[in-house]
């Protein structure tokens, strides 16, 4: 339940329709993301609730450079790359000569509790679908913004 109170916000912008209808990213509601990512991206829900059980996708905005470190999934995270350059690397240490370069229309699937991470080249945007409850754990505490920092 925890997280849905953090995308609250994003789920009170969108507006009910009969049919859940996106014709490009601007007709996307973006937002600032919720505090389990790091600082700098937009995020847009497309459908369903993140923070609950059942399907659900989401649109994350990236500034150039932006890093998510190293974390994991209790579910499968499906990722297409809709605008830009998302560089995909699986384990526990960010390696830019290992990870997949994915260019628009590419996509991915990070299994559950499986090790990764993203880097935009570029302004990018993604779009992330999965199975709900969405839950993110990473793998070095200091990693993870919601941490406190001295």
């Amino acid at each position: 339940m925890r997280n849905l109170s953090l995308f609250l916000p994003l789920l009170l912008a969108a507006s009910p329709v009969r049919a859940q209808i996106v014709h490009s990213t601007s007709d996307s509601k973006w937002g600032p993301a919720p505090p389990f990512l790091p600082a700098g991206v937009q995020a847009a829900v497309v459908q369903g609730d993140p923070g609950s059980q059942g399907e659900y996708t989401i649109r994350l905005q990236m500034p150039d450079g932006y890093v998510v470190p190293p974390h994991f999934h209790p579910t499968d995270e499906n990722v297409t790359v809709l605008t830009g350059t998302l560089m995909l690397g699986m384990g526990d240490e960010i390696d830019r000569r290992t990870a997949d370069r994915l260019t628009a229309g590419g996509f991915a699937i990070a299994k559950a509790n499986a090790h990764h991470y993203a880097i935009a080249v570029g302004p990018t945007v993604v779009q992330v679908h999965g199975m709900g409850p969405f839950a993110i754990t990473y793998v070095r505490a200091a990693d993870d913004p919601r941490a406190p920092r001295p």
